[in-house]
This record gives C-alpha cells, sequence and structure tokens, in this order.
C-alpha cells in the first residue's frame, strides 16, 4: 500500500514532468501513435531523437511512459495510472476550492446584518418614565 506521502511525491513528479511543454508535445505525439519509437516521434517533433530520448526517460523515470527492447529499437507506449493518480489529486483540490469559494461567494451575498442600537438612533424618543412605586 503506498503511504500518503509517497503519493504526493509520485504526483509532484509527474506535474514536475509535465511542467516541460516540449515533453508534453512527446507524450501527447506517443499517445496518439499508441506505441512509437524515439526515432518516429522526433520526425514529427522539431527536436532532435537524442532530446525525444531525453525526454521519453523523464516521463518514464515517473511511470508515465513504458519502454521495451524490440531488436535495436527501445518502443514506448503510455501508461496512464500515474497521470490517472495526478489526476484524481487535481480533482480534489479543485473540489477543495469549489467549497472555499462557495462559503466566499455565500458570506459575500449574504444580507448585511443589522446595525446596532445606538443612542443616536434614540434620541428623538422620549424617554421611558419609570412605574410609580406601589
Amino acid at each position: 500500500m503506498e503511504s500518503r506521502q509517497d503519493a504526493a511525491d509520485a504526483v509532484d513528479a509527474v506535474l514536475a514532468a509535465l511542467a516541460d511543454p516540449m515533453r508534453r508535445r512527446v507524450l501527447d505525439a506517443l499517445a496518439a501513435h499508441g506505441e512509437g519509437t524515439a526515432t518516429v516521434l522526433a520526425a514529427e517533433l522539431p527536436v532532435t531523437r537524442q532530446a525525444v530520448v531525453q525526454h521519453l526517460a523523464v516521463l518514464e523515470r515517473v511511470a508515465l511512459v513504458a519502454s521495451h527492447r524490440a531488436g535495436r529499437e527501445r518502443r514506448y507506449t503510455v501508461r496512464p495510472d500515474a497521470l490517472t493518480a495526478t489526476a484524481r489529486y487535481l480533482m480534489l483540490v479543485a473540489a477543495r476550492w469549489d467549497s472555499r469559494l462557495a462559503a466566499i461567494k455565500q458570506l459575500a451575498e449574504a444580507p448585511p446584518p443589522p446595525p446596532p442600537r445606538t443612542a443616536a438612533r434614540t434620541a428623538g424618543r422620549r424617554p421611558r418614565t419609570p412605574a410609580p412605586p406601589t
């Protein structure tokens, strides 16, 4: 069973890996192919094959892709589990923020409380006369 800290570290690693726009493009291209080599992916991207290999290595370290040898080449596939766990975490964060923002909205839209009674508000009124003692 994965600890809470391990899960948080995995989410951090996935978000760090996906922070690079080119790495996201590599992952998107691989997802579109289903399976591919660095050579095939590099042909579609404005970077060298070596750059694609480096990006794939980062993605593999955080379990977003898996690879296996097929002859002389290494074939890569997308592994959605880490991305699913990260999406689940982000949905929890969004739900917490939605709850907080709803509470703020409720406070902002609530009618203002009535002002407290002060001596100035009772200035024009007749003072109460105490009842005569019996």
